[in-house]
């Protein structure tokens, strides 16, 4: 039963979230809503009892995320267009309320239940993190090799083509600009 209302609140949450990643025009709502979603996914992990995975999945999934956050904030300026609504504040407060109460509802069940040990048997002297482990780097070596030589190049070219905008943005100036620096270095010189 536990199992059954986490998995459909989160997979609610996960497809919600990523219904606003897709279909807002603002990028930093974009952004928030990704890592949001990155999050609820980790959730899965969590209830399936892969703490590993679902550790994994914040640090490295919702970190990527935050730093693709800083850049979007960084390079662009999409928080002049960002109006703040200011809200029925009994309606985020009873919501948020709500939120906590069911995550720890949903942290809570597997402690007081009984037969958890029925979904979940525990195998002796190896644990969650070995096997994962152990499965990666034999049967899924070639695949993690492959995935890791891709994010090295798409990092790479990122870094390449965003040189290549802000070399083009920083030696383009106009006819005015110029001459002000001009009149400056006139004025610093006499």
């Amino acid at each position: 039963m536990f199992e059954a209302v986490a998995f459909y609140l989160f997979a609610f949450l996960t497809i919600v979230m990523f219904y606003i990643t897709v279909t807002t025009s603002q990028a930093l709502f974009a952004l928030t809503a990704l890592a949001a979603g990155m999050i609820f996914i980790s959730a899965f992990f969590f209830i399936l009892g892969a703490d590993f995975l679902g550790a994994v999945q914040i640090i490295v999934y919702t970190g990527a995320v935050m730093a693709l956050y800083a850049f979007g904030m960084m390079f662009f300026d999409t928080t002049r267009k960002v109006k703040e609504k200011n809200g029925n504040k009994y309606i985020v407060v009873g919501l948020a309320t709500l939120s906590a109460v069911m995550v720890v509802a949903i942290f809570m069940a597997p402690i007081v239940s009984t037969n958890i040990q029925v979904f979940y048997p525990e195998i002796e002297g190896v644990g969650n993190t070995q096997m994962v482990g152990i499965v990666l780097f034999t049967k899924y070596l070639i695949p993690f090799e492959v995935a890791a030589v891709m994010l090295l190049v798409a990092m790479v070219a990122g870094i390449v083509l965003a040189g290549k905008k802000m070399d083009l943005s920083l030696t383009k100036m106009n006819a005015e600009q110029i001459k002000e620096i001009e009149e400056k270095d006139k004025k610093v010189l006499s």
